[in-house]
């Protein structure tokens, strides 16, 4: 009877486990990309296709902040966001979560651009979001399951014409983190490879790597190599660790001129943010 009763027990406790998840967490089938203007709307779509009149530089500059925002968790998030991207004409975020004050801070600011919606967490979407002022001609999501957690990383692969007539291909990605081996981290790195290696004109790929082990180091170093890719290198380089010094946040780009490249440091997240000067050539 004993043995009975601790059975159904644990049961109902893995239901009340589940159904808890459940209730707090709501995972896409499929990967999903929502629009978002500066009046703070959300449009679901598949991939976005777009024609802008614009390019996203500014008479051959280009300034990019690359920052994981930390779900917005410390006070001066906003505070900061303003201060980090006041020059900045692309904004590549991870941990982004699609909260009231960020609606409004993107609205007060005139932003348009893209999430990635890994997941939504009591109904807001949370994944990497690309900010501009001028909308891209393509963005398509991409996400791929944590296997220990079973929520989903993401990455936007994005399209923004140039003024000097040619198209820059982006990825903005957070990647895999908790995984026995390295399977799950290469199979993401592997899909967004492809989708870059079909591109003639500039790239930039930058976000949170998750590189915290000289393996994964090695993966995007070796896969980056193959499409002629170089990495942004910082200075200062205040940029976040893992205990033994491999940095976690990366810039790559190609076929663009590098101009300068900073990680000031910030406690307005549990990452530094990274602002990178390009010129077209």
């Amino acid at each position: 009877m004993r043995k009975r009763y601790l059975f159904f027990s644990s049961l109902l406790l893995i239901g009340s486990g589940v159904s808890s998840f459940l209730t707090i967490f709501s995972i896409p089938k499929h990967p999903q990309l929502l629009t978002i203007n500066d009046e703070g709307e959300e449009q679901p779509l598949v991939c976005y296709q777009g024609h802008p009149e614009q390019a996203v530089d500014r008479a051959g500059q280009l300034n990019v902040l690359v920052w994981n925002i930390y779900k917005q968790n410390r006070d001066n998030w906003a505070q900061a966001l303003t201060q980090y991207s006041q020059q900045a004409d692309l904004l590549f975020l991870q941990e982004a979560s699609m909260t009231e004050p960020l609606k409004n801070w993107i609205s007060a600011n005139n932003w348009d651009g893209a999430q990635a919606n890994a997941f939504r967490v009591l109904g807001e979407s949370t994944g990497v979001l690309n900010l501009s002022k001028v909308m891209p001609k393509l963005a398509c999501a991409y996400t791929e399951v944590e296997p220990w957690l079973r929520l989903p990383k993401s990455g936007i692969y994005a399209e923004y014409p140039l003024s000097n007539g040619e198209t820059l291909a982006s990825v903005n990605l957070h990647a895999v983190n908790f995984t026995y081996g390295t399977a799950e981290y290469e199979a993401q790195i592997e899909r967004l490879l492809e989708r870059l290696g079909h591109h003639r004109g500039p790239i930039i790929l930058a976000g949170d790597f998750n590189s915290w082990s000289s393996r994964r180091m090695h993966i995007l170093t070796q896969a980056f190599h193959k499409i002629g890719l170089e990495e942004v290198s910082f200075s200062p380089d205040n940029r976040v660790t893992f205990f033994n010094g491999l940095a976690l946040d990366h810039v790559f780009y190609r076929g663009l001129d590098l101009v300068n490249a900073e990680a000031p440091k910030s406690d307005a997240s549990d990452h530094n943010p990274l602002q990178v000067a390009f010129r077209l050539r």
